[in-house]
């Protein structure tokens, strides 16, 4: 579904055009076509491949989607694939979005992600100096938007985390903490298999050899890598956190165990003393004294209840009960 299509030369907008217009305007000195989709039909990215000379290499990419988070060179064209990443009622959901960058043109495509970016042309449209810098400087404001858009889902998952670990000691360790715990890591690992692959490609576009469309805005891209850093570091912090929550939780989980065998063992070793004492004198032999003596039934019941609440005493003292 097309978005927008929209002129722009030399830093200021033109005017919104029809498809059909795209290549009388891409012509024009200092001038360039920003396209948006949003899950876009093969029929427009074979329109748009059309237009702008997508490689097809890169648009087959965009059309069967779920590829890995990177940017790849074509001639002199960039192609970006880009993750999204949102929490939705404790449920992460990703998204891709594919962006063709050329020296006339941007055009991008959003999948399985609702959030537009019209704040991202609003703002380059308002900048009007950074703008004359070309696509490039869209392509920038466009991963600088969804990177931004991270940071949310950062805090989510660190404050998931601590609502957990509180649960750890304040009440006693259930397998249902053990299932958010990897529930939570599962999570955490899917926001690690987009921001990974990006941060490594966006290391490309400010290091070594540039690619020449995006060689004066290395900059800003600079800064993009920054905040991919900053994220994949909160990432690994919060994936280890959780790992020793796990440890913790079977710990916990292990000496609630351990305490309710020694309760066992404790009311075992009464009942044992009992059972014995009691077995002693409920042989009937015929040669027992005690079984004929007057305080015999008496003095056994009192031996029992002598010796066994001094072993429950014992067991209390020593924490088994």
């Amino acid at each position: 579904m097309l978005i927008n299509c929209v002129a722009y030369q030399d830093g200021k907008k033109l005017s919104d055009i029809p498809v059909v217009d795209i290549s009388e305007f891409i012509i024009l000195p200092k001038g360039f076509v920003w396209v948006a989709l949003k899950d876009a039909e093969p029929e427009e990215l074979a329109e748009m491949q059309y237009e702008f000379g997508l490689h097809e290499l890169a648009v087959e990419d965009a059309r069967v989607g779920h590829q890995r988070p990177k940017i790849e060179e074509y001639g002199d064209s960039l192609f970006a694939v880009i993750h999204s990443v949102e929490l939705i009622d404790h449920v992460m959901h990703i998204g891709e979005i594919d962006v063709f960058v050329g020296e006339t043109y941007v055009l991008s495509n959003r999948n399985n992600y609702d959030q537009g970016f019209a704040e991202v042309r609003a703002r380059c449209e308002r900048e009007t100096q950074h703008l004359k810098q070309g696509p490039a400087f869209i392509l920038y404001a466009l991963m600088d938007a969804i990177v931004d858009r991270y940071f949310p889902v950062v805090d989510a998952l660190e404050a998931e985390l601590w609502q957990i670990e509180e649960q750890i000691f304040a009440s006693p360790a259930h397998r249902s903490t053990l299932e958010q715990l990897y529930q939570l890591k599962r999570k955490v690992v899917l926001f690690k298999h987009a921001v990974a692959p990006l941060m490594e490609a966006v290391g490309k576009l400010d290091g070594g050899r540039v690619p020449h469309i995006v060689a004066n805005t290395t900059e800003y891209f600079r800064d993009v890598h920054d905040h991919l850093h900053r994220i994949n570091t909160a990432i690994d912090s919060i994936r280890d956190t959780i790992s020793t929550a796990i440890q913790v939780n079977l710990s916990m989980i292990s000496l609630d165990d351990n305490s309710v065998n020694k309760r066992l063992a404790a009311w075992a070793a009464i009942f044992a003393a009992a059972t014995g004492m009691v077995g002693v004198w409920g042989m009937n032999f015929e040669h027992m004294p005690e079984l004929k003596w007057k305080f015999g039934y008496p003095l056994a019941l009192s031996s029992v209840f002598v010796t066994c609440t001094y072993l429950h005493y014992r067991f209390r003292k020593s924490g088994w009960l």
